[in-house]
């Protein structure tokens, strides 16, 4: 039997040819994860940015509940973790604004920010700057809220941290505790990480 010749050329427009489709969904997935206000993957970390919050958020509410539960005297250490919110540019990019800071509340039931819907006090983790935000409710929203059991409408009527990205631990230890002796208050030691909360239902 003769010998079959290869078909060189025919081999080589395949391989070029796939080669093509290969650099354009790499140019596709490039453009991608560019981060533009309206692209897709904008849109998606704004998702992730806004599950974050709410992890925070849950935690440190579980937090308030739990010593509302155990009632006066009662103390309760958790650890809440940041990771996208970390990132000025992340932020700035999701949300399209600049400088932004990040802000961790407790929100009584008379301040103007209390979302409608909620009967408690709420604990709430935002991202803002000066002159936009926090927006707790609706599609331009940049902070998710959480529902305690506790109950607090008097003067101040929230409690704020607020934290440049930078300056954001990446592990935020919360203490809260029921001192019937102190008033109700939210603080934010930067020198151990620490956020310490002391509720008194009935203030």
């Amino acid at each position: 039997m003769g010998l079959v010749p290869r078909r060189r050329g025919q081999i080589s427009l395949e391989f070029m040819l796939v080669f093509a489709i290969m650099l354009i969904m790499l140019l596709y997935s490039v453009k991608n994860v560019g981060f533009s206000p309206e692209s897709p993957s904008a849109r998606t970390l704004t998702v992730q940015m806004a599950l974050e919050e709410k992890s925070v958020a849950n935690v440190i509410a579980g937090a308030i509940d739990q010593v509302y539960a155990q009632g006066p005297g009662s103390k309760v250490t958790v650890y809440a973790r940041f990771n996208l919110l970390r990132n000025s540019d992340y932020i700035s990019k999701a949300f399209n604004i600049t400088s932004p800071q990040v802000l961790v509340m407790l929100i009584g039931t008379t301040d103007p920010l209390f979302p409608p819907g909620a009967e408690n006090s709420v604990v709430a983790v935002a991202v803002a700057n000066s002159t936009y935000g926090p927006i707790l409710t609706g599609s331009n929203r940049t902070g998710v809220w959480v529902q305690t059991y506790f109950l607090y409408n008097s003067t101040p009527t929230n409690f704020t941290v607020s934290f440049s990205p930078s300056d954001v631990p990446r592990t935020l230890r919360v203490i809260v505790e029921w001192n019937p002796a102190s008033p109700v208050s939210m603080t934010y030691d930067s020198a151990s990480g620490t956020l310490y909360i002391n509720i008194r239902p009935g203030a």
